[in-house]
């Protein structure tokens, strides 16, 4: 087989429909667009206009705002780390860090870090460096004789 020999499957692509190519087409004359009017002619874009009439978008009024220094972590439950720990992909005894749940497939990506979240139950010993983490992940942690150590120094991802 060669490159040139490379072909979409049979009825894998369809022929465009060429309008106003007259009325033996079935898509003569008006070309599928009715009569007349200002929607019938090219170039027309007027997706929120309501005929001059003051458009809902801006009738109605504006709230809040989007936090452009907002962190993006990534939320891993206990037992999540558990079963990835039951699993072999997560190497138990050394530190759990950001790069090594994506290296397990516990994260897809390396966000802006990593919470711990208190669902599940941990039976194994952790020694976790991440962003932020649960009141109760942290004591189940702990409980299982291991350890929780919160990165950047940011005193709100405690909490």
């Amino acid at each position: 087989m060669k490159l040139t020999d490379i072909r979409d499957n049979p009825g894998a692509t369809k022929q465009r429909m060429r309008v106003g190519r007259g009325i033996g087409s079935g898509k003569g004359k008006t070309a599928g667009r009715g009569v007349k009017g200002q929607k019938s002619r090219a170039g027309v874009a007027i997706k929120g206009f309501e005929g001059g009439q003051m458009p809902v978008h801006r009738r109605l009024p504006k709230r809040g705002f989007t936090n452009i220094f907002r962190k993006d972590y990534n939320e891993v439950n206990l037992g999540r780390l558990q079963a990835a720990i039951d699993a072999g992909k997560l190497d138990a005894s050394a530190p759990v860090t950001v790069d090594a749940l994506v290296a397990a497939g516990v994260c897809a990506k390396a966000r802006d870090g990593v919470r711990i979240l208190g669902a599940g139950e941990l039976k194994a010993k952790l020694a976790l460096q991440v962003a932020g983490a649960s009141r109760s992940a942290v004591e189940a942690v702990e409980k299982a004789g291991g350890s929780v150590t919160i990165l950047g120094g940011d005193a709100a991802a405690e909490a």
